[in-house]
């Protein structure tokens, strides 16, 4: 008897140790050894570190982030998390599933070059490999994600606050989400109307909707949003078995308002634990790239996209200006580029407010790059409108997880500059050869189609990307 519990223990140790480089394999990032370590203390769920990983060049890269290492614990280390959970008996048909899934993409990864096309279900669908970490991998996730995944949305609560939320102006995404996953034909896909056939528990509170109709303005007390959230998770976890199986690690929220963590810290378990999908996607103030996902912000005025976006100009069309931005003076960055730049050169117009007579998006269109820096907080919709307008992105920022960033190699279609750089932008812009600026060109079309929204949602754009950024999180997530 102690032997055979010992080839059982045996065998389920080398299955659990099989699943847990999957998120790294999507990711693009792959090493022979796995380094398990002991969890970090005071975490709501166990975790243990998943793997280092040092590059050729020694320089350590995040499965998660494409931010510099020192914001981990260790410099040396890569800290991807693997959260185990204490298994009821209801998920292992779910768990069986989700690790037949994680073979399949370990599979695409040793099978295919990360440099070659995978040909989607019709011909406009093409993954090529310079904007993706490994392309067969994501392909591979993704269609697992359209075959599997399941998404039960709590049904309680009553509009505005819950099942609704802003679909136009910027937080569009927000209220974008909530319909197409609760009332559209892409989320009707991923719902299930059955919580024991979930993956992942969607949480559809908007905090957009609380500032609005909950906050006092000018007050700057947020307690009546913490107070919301501790409220909800309270109900929901005191109804249903399903919150306090896992600690909440497969619930999920999603919020594009700046304050948006400000509420998830209404629960310090939600907080800590479940997936927290944020527009305000900063490192420095607690978002953790191993659970968390960074949502594009994406401005729409009246809902629509304007025109002139819709159809950018040939690829040949001369582009005048070399770099272009127009906004707000707010934040702690763009006073700096505004002191440096406006008015400054005739090659780099930059404004505080736009002349009436100029149009914001013919200058995006008509610049080589658009620079994006932060305001109050770390995320821009300008990053979205330069995808849009073939620009390419000028990424002005600082602990700012970058969208999709677990597959998506934004070093192929944008350009960082540190804020310490910015006195000599012209020079940093100037000394990207012509052939480079050709392929970040390529690299910010060929991406445009995971940034777009659309009704109904279709394959790869930015609803699903959401969805796969989830999906990866859960497949981390392993239940036994």
């Amino acid at each position: 008897m102690e032997t055979n519990h010992g080839k059982l223990v045996s065998v389920l140790s080398c299955l659990c140790a099989a699943s847990i480089v999957i998120v790294c394999i999507v990711s693009g990032h792959y090493s022979q050894s796995i380094n398990l370590l002991p969890a970090e203390p005071g975490n709501s769920a166990a975790m243990s570190v998943l793997q280092e990983k040092v590059t050729a060049s020694h320089e350590i890269r995040a499965v998660f982030s494409s931010q510099p290492p020192a914001i981990y614990f260790n410099r040396l280390r890569n800290n991807t998390f693997f959260r185990k959970i204490k298994k009821p008996r209801r998920y292992q048909g779910l768990e069986e599933g989700l690790a037949r899934a994680r073979a399949s993409i370990r599979k695409a990864f040793s099978s295919l070059n990360q440099s070659s096309a995978i040909d989607g279900e019709d011909n406009n669908e093409v993954l090529t490999g310079d904007v993706y970490r490994n392309p067969g991998a994501f392909y591979q996730s993704y269609v697992e994600m359209e075959k599997r995944l399941k998404v039960y949305v709590y049904e309680e609560g009553e509009v505005p606050i819950m099942h609704d939320g802003p679909c136009k102006d910027i937080y569009t995404i927000e209220g974008r989400f909530i319909h197409e996953i609760e009332h559209g034909g892409g989320g009707g896909k991923f719902r299930t109307r059955d919580p024991q056939r979930a993956h992942v528990y969607f949480m559809p509170f908007s905090v957009t909707w609380m500032v609005k109709y909950l906050y006092k303005p000018l007050s700057y007390n947020l307690s009546p949003l913490r107070q919301f959230v501790s409220d909800y998770v309270t109900f929901i976890s005191t109804k249903y078995p399903f919150w306090n199986t896992t600690q909440g690690a497969d619930h999920f929220m999603l919020a594009c308002h700046d304050w948006g963590p400000h509420a998830s810290r209404g629960h310090p378990v939600l907080y800590n634990t479940s997936i927290r999908v944020l527009c305000n996607a900063n490192t420095s103030e607690g978002f953790n790239p191993q659970k968390d996902v960074s949502l594009p912000e994406i401005h729409l005025y009246g809902g629509n996209l304007n025109p002139k976006l819709l159809s950018p100009p040939p690829p040949t069309t001369p582009r005048p200006f070399l770099a272009f931005f127009a906004g707000g003076l707010h934040g702690p960055i763009r006073p700096i580029l505004l002191n440096h730049w406006m008015g400054r050169d005739p090659d780099i117009p930059v404004f505080e407010y736009l002349p009436k007579e100029m149009d914001y998006y013919s200058l995006m269109l008509q610049s080589k790059y658009c620079l994006c820096p932060s305001g109050h907080e770390v995320a821009s919709p300008r990053i979205v409108e330069a995808i849009y307008s073939e620009c390419i992105p000028v990424i002005l920022s600082d602990h700012y997880v970058l969208p999709f960033s677990d597959v998506l190699r934004w070093e192929a279609f944008s350009v960082t500059v540190e804020v310490s750089e910015i006195p000599r932008l012209k020079e940093v812009l100037t000394a990207v050869s012509e052939e480079k600026y050709k392929r970040l060109k390529e690299g910010v079309r060929a991406v445009r189609k995971h940034f777009e929204l659309n009704q109904p949602a279709k394959r790869f754009d930015v609803f699903h990307m959401i969805l796969h950024s989830i999906w990866l999180r859960r497949i981390n997530l392993r239940l036994g």
